[in-house]
């Protein structure tokens, strides 16, 4: 048994590609079948209207800063 890539024979290379194609097609169709997809929700996206209000500092410290 060789162990080499380079010297393997024609249907060791072969044998190697149809391994390659096989888990390839594998791994997209399960990606593909994967998707959640819901009828009642679809692709579309809302989105809500924020208004800026009054500034707000936010700390977590007890000690005021001097700049």
């Amino acid at each position: 048994m060789n162990h080499s890539i380079y010297s393997a024979d024609r249907s060791t290379h072969l044998k190697i590609v149809v391994v390659a194609l096989v888990a390839g097609i594998a791994v997209a169709g399960l990606g593909i079948s994967a998707r959640v997809s819901s009828s009642d929700q679809g692709y579309t996206q809302t989105a809500g209207v924020l208004k800026a209000g009054k500034p707000v500092a936010i700390t977590s410290a007890e000690t005021s800063t001097v700049r």
